[in-house]
């Protein structure tokens, strides 16, 4: 059975603990991190918005549904929720598998599939303070 944790977190996100799982034969690791600009704009931060519990729900289906297809052993999510300055950490997507293809194809479609359907949401803030779509 596969190991599958999914936090969404308040704030940027925290410096991980170390993480191992037994059998992993890889460990890949993405994090994302808030740009310091938007649509050629200076950004200040991103305020991420999720619909709970819907949205901790769906990362773990999802989180399920890939590791089984790619046959990974374990999967550590993290999403920030709230605001994220620019420059801070607001994703981290850990993937253990036996093997590297394994490990990396389901971290990639994860990502992928997590950005078209699960409810989270950002909204640009701008250096003087307003926030929303660039005007």
């Amino acid at each position: 059975m596969t190991a599958i944790e999914v936090r969404l977190v308040d704030g940027p996100l925290a410096p991980p603990a170390p993480w191992r799982p037994a059998g992993s034969g890889a460990v890949v690791v993405f994090e994302g991190i808030v740009r310091p600009r938007e649509a050629e704009r200076p950004l200040a931060a991103l305020i991420y918005e999720a619909y709970e519990p819907m949205s901790s729900r769906e990362l773990g289906r999802l989180a399920r549904e890939v590791a089984e297809r790619h046959g990974v052993l374990a999967v550590d999510l993290e999403h920030s929720r709230g605001r994220v300055p620019a420059g801070a950490l607001s994703f981290r997507l850990r993937v253990a598998a036996t093997h590297r293809k394994s490990a990396i194809g389901a971290l990639d479609e994860l990502i992928d599939r997590m950005k078209q359907g699960v409810p989270l949401w950002k909204v640009p803030e701008w250096p003087d303070g307003s926030r929303g779509e660039q005007k």
